[in-house]
Parts: C-alpha cells; sequence; structure tokens
C-alpha cells in the first residue's frame, strides 16, 4: 500500500493532466524515447518521492529499483499515448 501512496505521490509531482492529457514532461512532448536530461530529471523526482520507502536498500539497489521504475513509467505512458491516438480520448 505504501508503494501506491509513494506513486501517486509522485504523480502529483508531475504535471500529470498535461501528462497524459498532452503527452508532455517538463513542457516538451514525451516521445517513445526521453532525452537523458528528461530521464534524469524523472528519476530525482521518484527518488525524492520515494527516498523513505526505498532507504533500506542499498545505494546500487536503489539506483536499479528507480532506473527500472523510470523504464516502467515511460512504457506505460507510450502504451497510453499510443491509445489516446487511436481512441482519441
Amino acid at each position: 500500500m505504501w508503494i501506491l501512496d509513494s506513486y501517486f505521490r509522485f504523480i502529483s509531482c508531475l504535471n500529470a493532466k498535461s501528462l497524459f492529457t498532452a503527452s508532455e514532461l517538463g513542457g516538451k512532448l514525451l516521445k517513445q524515447n526521453m532525452t537523458l536530461k528528461q530521464r534524469k530529471e524523472l528519476e530525482a523526482k521518484m527518488i525524492k518521492v520515494f527516498r523513505e520507502n526505498i532507504k533500506m536498500l542499498s545505494a546500487e539497489l536503489q539506483k536499479i529499483l528507480v532506473d527500472d521504475l523510470v523504464t516502467a513509467f515511460q512504457n506505460r505512458v507510450n502504451v497510453l499515448i499510443r491509445a489516446q491516438k487511436k481512441t482519441g480520448y
């Protein structure tokens, strides 16, 4: 349950409305692949939100987990962008 709460706090840190309605992240359109700068910004936001929940992990495992979370988030957004284009949401 705490992961879900942290995830929603993370989403609230982003401008989720523009992310899903205009496919933007940091004011720029989110394409299939993020720039390295966008990815680092997203990682920093995730670390900030999930810090309490992952502090018991080693620094290396924290980096791995955050990288996985960013990749999963990017994949989910890309799926939603494609679905939005197909259905016109």
